[in-house]
């Protein structure tokens, strides 16, 4: 993770100055390294002109929330009945885009879309910060400007290729661009022009995002027809040190060892998998396979991965996990998120709209409550907490 460099009211402090008196000549540089790579002098200025540095994605860099989210709550909220449903009509509005990437790379549509609804919420969070601003900004301050600089870089190619709109290209703080937040030079690699139009535009065309993700996929060594997993039930007195992805071993050997699938289904005959357990042995465990170390591959995170893994099989129809969470005070839903923000801003609390988006000024009210409720401070969006507010309405 990232690690602050200098104290963040010193680094507020010297911002202007700093941004005054180096951004220009940072430029310079960047200019002459971009046009080596064969970008236009014209693109680049034309891109350039004008620009100041925006000194908060140099916060963004070097944050570290001491907020650590449970696996429960994480999942409580991506893997949602709105999402779920929204999900289902994305489905059936992209039919003829799936279907086409189904049959050019061999990831199945589900799939597809569950990494589009948990990257973007179906393109509604896609993020508004100019690429060219927030990546020149991280080339020239902080931390990691060699990465950035290869990420501006990047942005650089794909303005003079054309392939997206320059006043489109807006993403996250860090350069993730497009439905499904591809970093510049990922696009690069791995667009693809699925709509058939000549261009590669992961912002503007679903097709192309749609395609591009299942590329990415497909590269990353998604097997067609294949499972990412399920969920499965462990024997009592398991062997903790089997558990691990990379621990793979048949699932002949894994039934052996008395592992049963939730769902009372047969293992499959033939494959190999590991064993996940993200709450430890007494939470949902899982049997996951080269399939989920794919979905792995797009966000080097095992929660991130089973988000995309369970949002696509109840995308297919099925249900919640079988066994329950470790934990009697569940996470919530958007909507119940969303619920609790609204209560809290009837309650006087100063958090802005509520958008489901559990930030610090939400976590500060919700601390506030459960110190009046003699609870512990973690600032958590839980169901004790949402329970309280309802009934102090």
């Amino acid at each position: 993770m990232l690690r602050i460099v200098l104290p963040a009211m010193l680094l507020l402090a010297a911002a202007p100055a700093v941004a005054q008196s180096d951004f220009r000549a940072c430029l310079s540089g960047l200019r002459g390294s971009v046009t080596a790579k064969g970008v236009s002098t014209a693109t680049f200025d034309a891109a350039t002109r004008g620009l100041e540095p925006d000194m908060k994605v140099v916060e963004f860099l070097n944050d570290q929330p001491e907020f650590k989210t449970p696996i429960w709550d994480y999942l409580a909220a991506l893997v949602d009945e709105e999402r779920v449903a929204d999900g289902k009509a994305m489905l059936r509005q992209w039919s003829s885009a799936l279907a086409a990437a189904e049959q050019r790379f061999g990831v199945d549509r589900y799939t597809i879309v569950a990494v589009w609804g948990v990257e973007s919420d179906f393109g509604k969070a896609i993020g508004k910060r100019p690429l060219v601003q927030s990546l020149a900004t991280l080339s020239c301050y902080g931390r990691r400007q060699a990465y950035f600089r290869t990420e501006f870089a990047a942005t650089m190619t794909i303005l003079e290729r054309g392939d997206v709109d320059p006043g489109h290209l807006t993403g996250s703080w860090a350069g993730a661009f497009g439905h499904t937040q591809f970093m510049p030079s990922t696009f690069l690699r791995l667009a693809v022009d699925n709509d058939g139009d000549g261009r590669r535009d992961v912002v503007d065309s679903v097709p192309d995002a749609l395609g591009s993700t299942a590329n990415y996929l497909a590269r990353s060594g998604w097997t067609k027809g294949g499972t990412w997993g399920f969920e499965v039930r462990l024997p009592p007195g398991f062997n903790a040190s089997l558990v691990g992805r990379g621990k793979k071993r048949g699932f002949d050997q894994w039934a052996k060892l008395g592992v049963r699938r939730a769902d009372g289904r047969a293992m499959p005959e033939g494959g190999a998998a590991g064993l996940i357990a993200p709450a430890g042995l007494s939470g949902p465990a899982f049997l996951v396979t080269r399939n989920f170390d794919a979905i792995y591959a797009y966000n080097a995170a095992e929660s991130y991965a089973l988000a995309i893994a369970h949002l696509s099989d109840r995308l297919r129809g099925g249900g919640p996990f079988v066994t329950p969470w470790p934990t009697n005070d569940r996470g919530l839903s958007r909507a119940e998120r969303r619920e609790l923000q609204a209560l809290l801003l009837r309650k006087g609390y100063d958090i802005g709209a509520p958008d489901g988006a559990i930030g610090t000024k939400t976590r500060q009210a919700i601390a506030d409550v459960q110190r009046q409720l003699g609870a512990e401070q973690d600032g958590r969006a839980s169901l004790s907490v949402l329970t309280a507010l309802r009934g102090g309405r």
